[in-house]
């Protein structure tokens, strides 16, 4: 009855915007003792989660909870620690998880949607938090975990583990920041990342019954399943994904962002895209060009979920720079050819050089020539560095802060909120827009050489023009758009509402 009664209490004020705040153990803990960490979902990236909690055993954590909305897939994680004679306690409803006060943080790789309104409960309830990338679904939530971070002083790191690479990518960011490549021309983002079609189902498909779908969809629009896959898919539709451009790309902006060193949302935005090659459920891009118009150099993000050519060949890579360089291939030392262009990955162009990032854990600097100048390499546990942060309660110590995480979760969304507000043009009119922004015709051109080689005819099957949006990056708000700035906010389903006031 008394459980009851604290479950009616909590959802109550969760409807209202607060959640009930459990009195967490952690507070009367010394640095050296055990912390507590509970997983919420787990049926893909969560996985990870687990297992890097597990490896830092030996550092005093612990993994006391689990919760998953898919009953089936808790209870084999549950058995699992079983089996290793570990005792997990498993919850399907994380409202029922965060009352728990031994828990100490909360690792969250649950869907988009939920991202948010999972940090934000957390938080409140006295756990830290560890949270996946994007961090937010829309550009309004991720500020407001920012602001919940910062109000109940807890630590949240985001899950772009791109950052941990001090030795790597972090010192290849300070090289071009100290100048040793003159000025940055512009900080190229990039997921060449080949994603097929999801299929096209044929009306109503069946959610298996050891889903909660209500707890599933909480705080987006519960309707029914349209697709043929509810896991993973959820990706490509717009209610709970954020397409590859917030699935895969956000590292990469995150990168190409921490290269130019810019903490605001960029003044001007665009895009041009489309979903082409298949037509299937899913309803983001699978090709598209976001140019973010910084005033210190433009950031360039280019999403292609296609294949190299019609013939399927693989992912190809970004060789061509706009100074006119071709890097070659360089064999290593093994003999195999060493990668140095960039498929998943970021190139920064300067006036003295190039750096590619063609991975999680390092750089390489070229000269104006395309030689290679310098080599950084090197990365560290990014969820060690979430724990360390969590014991010495600084919000310096950590890599990837919350509000890293929300700037580049948020440049995502507002260049998919000019996609979706976009018509669709043809070629010549899309450059004839476009004409003013070099960079971004050059981005331009190829895109329509690789759509090209898949057999695409632009003049049937037509790009997206995205609207030019202007923004100011002290509101994070658009300047003169109502359209665009009612989509910097969720519509929220009760009792699931992302609070006002945090």
């Amino acid at each position: 009855m008394n459980n009851r009664r604290s479950f009616l209490k909590q959802s109550a004020a969760a409807s209202a915007g607060v959640f009930y705040i459990a009195k967490t153990s952690w507070a009367q803990k010394s640095p050296g003792d055990t912390i507590n960490v509970a997983v919420i979902g787990f049926g893909g990236r969560g996985k990870g989660h687990i297992s890097g909690y597990k490896g830092l055993k030996n550092e005093g954590v612990r993994i006391a909870a689990l919760c998953d909305v898919d009953s089936k897939v808790l209870g084999r994680e549950v058995d699992a620690f079983g089996k290793e004679k570990q005792k997990v306690t498993g919850y399907t409803d994380l409202r029922k998880l965060l009352e728990n006060k031994d828990i100490d943080a909360v690792s969250i790789a649950t869907p988009n949607h939920w991202h948010a309104l999972a940090s934000i409960w957390a938080i409140q309830a006295g756990k830290d938090v560890y949270v996946e990338k994007p961090v937010s679904h829309c550009v309004w939530e991720g500020r407001q975990i920012v602001k919940a971070a910062r109000k109940y002083s807890k630590i949240v790191q985001t899950g772009t583990q791109s950052r941990s690479s001090r030795k790597g990518i972090a010192e290849a960011v300070k090289f071009v920041q100290e100048g040793n490549l003159g000025k940055i021309l512009v900080s190229r983002g990039l997921c060449y990342k080949r994603r097929g079609s999801i299929g096209k189902a044929e009306g109503e498909q069946p959610v298996p019954d050891t889903i909660d779908f209500d707890l599933w969809c909480g705080p987006g629009p519960k309707k029914p399943l349209t697709r043929k896959k509810l896991h993973y898919d959820w990706h490509w539709t717009w209610d709970y994904g954020n397409g590859d451009l917030g699935n895969q790309g956000i590292h990469q902006m995150d990168i190409a962002r921490w290269f130019l060193g810019e903490m605001e949302l960029s003044p001007s935005v665009w895009s041009v895209g489309g979903r082409l090659g298949y037509e299937d459920d899913g309803e983001t891009a699978n090709t598209q060009i976001i140019y973010h118009g910084y005033e210190k150099a433009p950031l360039i993000f280019e999403v292609r979920g296609l294949t190299e050519s019609k013939e399927g060949k693989n992912m190809d890579k970004l060789m061509q720079t706009s100074q006119g360089v071709k890097f070659k291939p360089n064999p290593g030392k093994d003999g195999k050819e060493g990668v140095t262009g960039a498929g998943v990955g970021v190139i920064v162009e300067c006036e003295g050089g190039t750096v590619v990032v063609p991975s999680y854990s390092g750089a390489v600097v070229f000269d104006k020539d395309g030689k290679e100048m310098k080599k950084f390499e090197g990365s560290e546990d990014h969820f060690k560095n979430f724990i360390n942060a969590c014991r010495s309660r600084r919000v310096d110590d950590l890599h990837a802060d919350i509000l890293e995480g929300h700037l580049s979760s948020a440049l995502c969304h507002t260049g998919n909120i000019s996609h979706r507000l976009g018509a669709k043009e043809g070629p010549d009119a899309i450059l004839e827009k476009i004409k003013s922004d070099k960079l971004g015709v050059e981005s331009f051109e190829r895109m329509k050489e690789h759509l090209a080689k898949n057999e695409i005819d632009l003049g049937k099957d037509k790009l997206t023009l995205g609207v030019s949006l202007k923004m100011d990056g002290k509101t994070e708000r658009f300047i003169d758009h109502d359209a665009a700035n009612a989509m910097l906010k969720d519509k929220y389903r009760e009792p699931f509402v992302v609070p006002e006031e945090v």
